[in-house]
């Protein structure tokens, strides 16, 4: 199985035990995302950020909090790595649809090449874990699934919805991976137009769940950040701005390049 796909599962299953937080107020914010931009370049992750690394015989991406351009934001270097950071949530999309970040990306990964599993990495992703009723899978991922707990003891969540930054697919691309449907993967940003940029996105997640997967999406569990470059071998970096819920979306808020 491709290693980056596992990277993303047990990324957000790291999430699965640490306790969400309390239930959002009524304000357009959902302020479930430990912010990066609060915290001090150089200090540890927020509260409620956790690395994980893929495995002990694999080099972890490297992950720190500095200054860019007067705001702490996340800095991501992996040099034939992978891993990630996650965060528990406990998201009702019914009331908070729509999903904010920015990111940014120095260069691409000449090799990388999502729709194959030798070469399946990418600078920059942003990582959405649901909940769902797994008794609705099917006979292939119900082996897959009592596979993993029983690796593990750990359980898959039941989707995963994965932002990527792609070298050469069209925006709105999903890309489902060889080994399970319950990852879907969407284009959000391809090429390099934008590198060295800070594009905004925000995307309607239920909207994005029901094209990719074909059904109603479930509570969100976690949100997490990976940046990868196991499988192609090459060096990748990106950086990431704060992430967060909304109930509506910000006027004016078609992705644009601004700052973090």
């Amino acid at each position: 199985m491709a290693r980056c796909l596992i990277a993303a599962f047990v990324l957000l299953l790291a999430g699965c035990a640490v306790r969400a937080p309390e239930r959002p107020d009524a304000s357009l914010e959902l302020p479930q995302v430990g912010a990066f931009s609060t915290a001090r370049p150089g200090a540890a992750l927020p509260t409620g950020w956790r690395a994980w690394q893929v495995a002990g015989f694999k080099r972890p991406t490297e992950y720190r909090l500095v200054d860019h351009g007067g705001r702490a934001v996340v800095s991501a270097y992996a040099q034939g790595s992978a891993s990630g950071l996650v965060y528990p949530v406990n998201v009702d999309l019914r009331e908070y649809p729509f999903l904010h970040w920015r990111w940014m990306v120095p260069a691409l990964i000449p090799s990388a090449d999502n729709t194959r599993r030798q070469t399946e990495d990418s600078p920059v992703r942003v990582i959405v874990a649901f909940d769902g009723d797994k008794s609705r899978l099917s006979f292939e991922d119900r082996i897959l699934f009592d596979q993993f707990r029983m690796i593990t003891r750990q359980e898959l969540p039941f989707a995963t919805l994965v932002y990527i930054w792609e070298n050469r697919l069209p925006k709105g691309t999903v890309i489902a991976s060889a080994h399970t449907a319950r990852i879907q993967m969407i284009v959000v940003e391809s090429g390099g137009a934008n590198l060295g940029r800070w594009p905004e996105y925000v995307r309607n997640v239920g909207e994005d769940y029901r094209r990719a997967f074909g059904e109603e999406p479930g509570p969100v569990r976690s949100v997490g950040i990976m940046t990868d470059a196991d499988n192609t071998g090459e060096e990748a970096s990106g950086y990431y701005g704060d992430i967060r819920f909304l109930r509506r979306r910000p006027r004016g808020s078609t992705p644009y390049v601004g700052g973090p």
